[in-house]
């Protein structure tokens, strides 16, 4: 069944049961859910303040769950059942040594990395931070990141149904246009190697010449 479908049967409990598993650890595309409930919201399917809420809930549930596994288990237990969602002893140690500098800074912005995010509440767990400061910090980043993506989604399926009657006359015109736009990004990036490769060895003969 697609994530769409799943949507649409099992509602607001389906929104919730999504971003809890990616919360604990599951390769669930949380960001594509909220997306694709915003869409569904545009639709009249949903109700902004059920959706936003459920939407929150499941990843501060999700990683609250996880927390608590990384304080009371350890560094050993997460990092068993990590391997199977990804979760490997480099990753962790990578994340570990920016979070116990910077805590509050990773807990938000680490809430809109992919991955990132599922290690963080582990990890605020395993240092033992303070459960009171990592629950205020990770609510707020609950809040805006599941209503970013939430509303983002509203606003595409709007301009996707007011452009879809158009489009779907011209989708030779769509695929051109679509077509061009991927040939600029892979020529964009081409073009933006080779000068990172340039100016390598530049840097390099300035440091010999010198």
């Amino acid at each position: 069944m697609h994530f769409q479908e799943i949507l649409q049967h099992y509602g607001y409990a389906g929104v919730f049961f999504i971003i809890f598993v990616e919360a604990i650890g599951f390769p669930f595309p949380a960001e594509t859910t909220l997306t694709l409930a915003g869409i569904e919201w545009s639709k009249g399917v949903f109700h902004l303040v059920p959706l936003w809420l459920m939407g929150c809930l499941g990843n501060l549930v999700g990683s609250a769950v996880a927390f608590f596994i990384g304080w009371f288990l350890g560094r050993p237990v997460v990092l068993y059942f990590g391997k199977y969602v990804g979760i490997t002893d480099q990753k962790l140690d990578m994340v570990n040594e920016r979070f116990q500098r910077y805590e509050l800074a990773v807990i938000f912005i680490a809430k809109f990395i992919a991955g990132v995010r599922i290690i963080v509440p582990y990890l605020a767990g395993i240092n033992r931070m303070n459960p009171a400061k990592f629950f205020a910090v990770n609510t707020i980043a609950a809040i805006v990141w599941s209503g970013a993506f939430i509303i983002a989604g509203k606003y595409i399926g709007e301009e996707v149904s007011r452009y879809w009657p158009f489009l779907k006359h011209h989708l030779w015109l769509a695929a051109i246009l679509a077509a061009i736009l991927v040939a600029l990004f892979i020529a964009f990036r081409r073009w933006e190697r080779k000068k990172m490769h340039g100016s390598a060895p530049d840097a390099k003969r300035d440091g010999a010449e010198r």
